[in-house]
């Protein structure tokens, strides 16, 4: 990849497919592949990453609001895209959209019901979500009656699939807690059937659920992190390469005298004499205070360097006492070779924030 003269984020198509593939590789050849793509793709570039995804044969999308939807077909998106979160306002919309609700809970069965009949729908597909242990979203096993109740009354909406999602599916030390989320949902699941007389799809694994409870993909898997090139697992990891690179450049270099200051409050005072570099990247665009004052490590010329003082809006400083560079050359926050969980760990949070996080104003280059 060419070296940058500006703020950039790197969207590398093809780490995308290698990790698609990889995961792909991981399920039965019949259990069908839902790509998470809500946050703009995880923070990437969503239309280029659906596209990809779309070519290389992925079964669903799933957004997290309606409005994500939205923008996905206006970009030309076919595949069928489920909604995980959507609000009751938006449900006309998400019809007119041809997109497919998550249903979890009885307030929304019944909105949306209410809708579909309006507008004079016949089996229109829902997506039922049921809480095993997360606590989150979902229908309890003790609401399966009223479910039924609900879906017997009208022909206006049919249940594609049953889902749930795992809490913790990546720590080993609650593998007991995950198997019962499973055993949970399969007994959901058989009462369906039997009351029913359906088999919709069903579907629990996320991207550590696909590796680690291979015995529960059934009918469909959900991956989002795993496609972006992360995962909770450092042996996972090792599987996976990093889709977006964040780039920046040095804009300036200063030499302290002990004593002087660096930033706003004062925060860093030289010890002794100091090197710094001033990047123009800051908080308005996805790195927060929070990895200030030594907490957050970039890399220059392959050598880390770790923010001094406080992160600006605009821009942030590094010490670079004791790494050869001048201004205007390449800095790396994260990516290959920097993982998102270097610097996201130091700062006490997790990939998933440091990534969905770049702002928008950070321009996106993608590269097949």
């Amino acid at each position: 990849m060419p070296q940058t003269h500006e703020t950039v984020l790197e969207i590398d198509l093809s780490a995308l497919e290698q990790n698609y593939r990889f995961l792909r590789s991981n399920i039965p050849k019949e259990t069908k592949f839902m790509a998470v793509v809500k946050a703009f793709g995880y923070g990437s570039h969503v239309f280029s990453i659906t596209k990809k995804l779309e070519t290389l044969g992925v079964d669903y999308f799933a957004v997290a609001y309606t409005s994500e939807g939205v923008a996905l077909r206006d970009a030309g998106i076919t595949t069928p895209i489920l909604v995980l979160h959507p609000q009751s306002i938006n449900f006309e919309t998400l019809i007119e959209r041809c997109l497919e609700p998550s249903i979890y809970s009885q307030f929304v069965l019944r909105e949306f019901i209410k809708t579909t009949e309006k507008l004079g729908q016949k089996d229109y597909p829902v997506h039922i979500k049921f809480n095993t242990g997360l606590n989150r979203l979902g229908f309890t096993i003790d609401e399966l009656d009223v479910i039924y109740n609900q879906l017997n009354d009208t022909n206006s909406i049919k249940v594609k699939s049953l889902f749930s999602h795992l809490a913790d599916s990546e720590d080993w030390k609650e593998r007991e807690f995950t198997l019962e989320q499973i055993y949970l949902f399969r007994r959901i699941a058989a009462d369906f059937f039997e009351n029913q007389k359906q088999e919709p799809w069903v579907h629990i694994c996320n991207t550590s659920g696909i590796i680690n409870y291979p015995e529960a993909t059934f009918d469909m898997v959900r991956s989002g992190i795993g496609l972006y090139g992360y995962s909770n697992s450092t042996e996972l990891d090792s599987q996976l390469k990093p889709v977006a690179t964040l780039k920046s450049i040095i804009s300036q270099i200063h030499h302290l005298k002990k004593g002087e200051s660096v930033g706003y409050n004062r925060i860093f005072k030289a010890e002794k004499p100091t090197t710094t570099a001033t990047i123009p990247i800051g908080h308005a665009d996805g790195i927060g205070r929070q990895y200030g004052q030594g907490k957050g490590v970039f890399f220059i010329n392959g050598k880390p360097a770790k923010i001094i003082g406080n992160v600006c809006m605009d821009m942030l400083m590094l010490d670079i006492t004791d790494i050869e560079c001048e201004e205007g050359d390449e800095v790396i926050i994260f990516g290959k070779d920097a993982p998102a969980t270097l610097i996201s760990e130091g700062a006490g949070t997790i990939s998933y924030e440091l990534i969905t996080g770049i702002s928008q104003r950070v321009k996106r280059v993608v590269i097949e």
